[in-house]
């Protein structure tokens, strides 16, 4: 009976829908469209203000189209979400506008370089000098420049990269005390001297010396330039190496230099790499260096060791300088082989540091 009476109470207590969950986030939400749209809307609006204020420039639309459209997404998140998100999309957006910044000038000046550079890029214009071709004439090519940046580079890269590798292995395994704190010291300082300072202090070696110039001479300057950069990247790498390997090696009854010969320096030889590849890049570019010890020369000079060299950098503000119609269009197609340079040593170096990259999975 009694079970019968608690069955009927309960039969009878009015159902309760569940009440809605009160967190203070909104359940709403914007498309994921909803950006490209209020960037659409910004440039619209930034256009128009422009045009009606008379501003023609197309830096002005820019910023006034940023600055709406960040405005745009922030108001529009407050009102159909909440504070919380529209503050995380206004943040989203400032990343989004600094990154738009940063690659719209660069991509600007890719696209100039390669519209105007390939006009006059061919294989004449890759295996030929300027030997006997006055600078108003259609003529000539760069192959000299070539030949004398892959020398003085590839001399660079020889001398620095060892010291530079050696340097960074002191530094990490073996260095203490203040002989590495001063070293430390050099190579930051290093790091941040411009070009000009190492071409004068080779320039007053080769006033001393009474030495002719020559590319080697122009090779010592980059290579004061490249060391640091090969200190630092290599350095860096060292550093991410594991301690437990040279641990369990040293363990095993390896000496050290052995340990650092065949663990160490295997375990990050993608990143070395890369950072030589690198180091090549920066000092690919240089010009100072080459006008104070090279001179260039518009003949083709093999010998890196004997007579004045050219080199790309040098080409194309030796060519700029001339001031011709027909000089311009070979600087900026020498302009274009060497971004192609820089380009290709990055992709190499990538491609090395992905396939010497520690495999993740057994």
């Amino acid at each position: 009976m009694s079970h019968a009476t608690t069955t009927d109470v309960q039969d009878r207590r009015p159902e309760t829908s569940p009440e809605p969950r009160k967190d203070g986030l909104s359940s709403r939400s914007l498309p994921r469209w909803a950006p490209l749209g209020f960037a659409a809307l910004g440039i619209a609006l930034g256009v128009g203000i422009s045009l009606a204020a008379g501003w023609h420039s197309r830096v002005q639309w820019g910023l006034i189209s940023a600055l709406l459209f960040l405005a745009i997404s922030y108001v529009a998140t407050t009102v159909v979400e909440n504070q919380r998100q529209a503050k995380d999309r206004l943040a989203t957006s400032i990343v989004w506008v600094c990154f738009l910044v940063a690659v719209v000038p660069l991509a600007s000046l890719l696209w100039t370089t390669i519209s105007r550079g390939s006009e006059r890029l061919d294989g004449y214009f890759l295996s030929h000098s300027m030997a006997g071709v006055l600078g108003s004439e259609a003529s000539g090519g760069v192959y000299h420049a070539l030949i004398g940046t892959l020398e003085q580079v590839g001399i660079a890269t020889v001398i620095s990269a060892p010291l530079g590798l050696l340097t960074a292995v002191y530094l990490v395994e073996y260095g203490k005390g203040t002989l590495a704190k001063a070293v430390t010291f050099f190579v930051d300082v290093m790091t941040g001297i411009p070009s000009i300072v190492a071409g004068l202090f080779i320039l007053s070696i080769m006033l001393i010396g009474s030495i002719e110039p020559s590319g080697l001479m122009g090779a010592l300057a980059l290579t004061i330039l490249m060391i640091p950069v090969v200190v630092r990247s290599t350095e860096e790498m060292l550093k991410l190496v594991p301690n437990e390997l040279r641990e369990a090696s040293l363990a095993l009854g390896i000496p050290k230099w052995r340990t650092i010969l065949k663990v160490v320096l295997p375990t990050a030889i993608g990143g070395i790499t890369t950072g030589v590849m690198l180091a090549i890049a920066r000092i690919a570019g240089e010009t100072a260096p080459i006008i104070l010890l090279v001179f260039g020369s518009q003949l083709i000079n093999s010998n890196p060791f004997e007579g004045a060299q050219s080199s790309l950098p040098f080409y194309i503000y030796e060519q700029y300088k001339i001031g011709e119609a027909a000089s311009y269009d070979r600087a900026w197609a020498a302009a274009l082989v060497l971004i192609a340079f820089v380009m290709i040593l990055n992709l190499v170096a990538r491609g090395i540091a992905r396939w010497k990259a520690p495999k993740t999975g057994r």
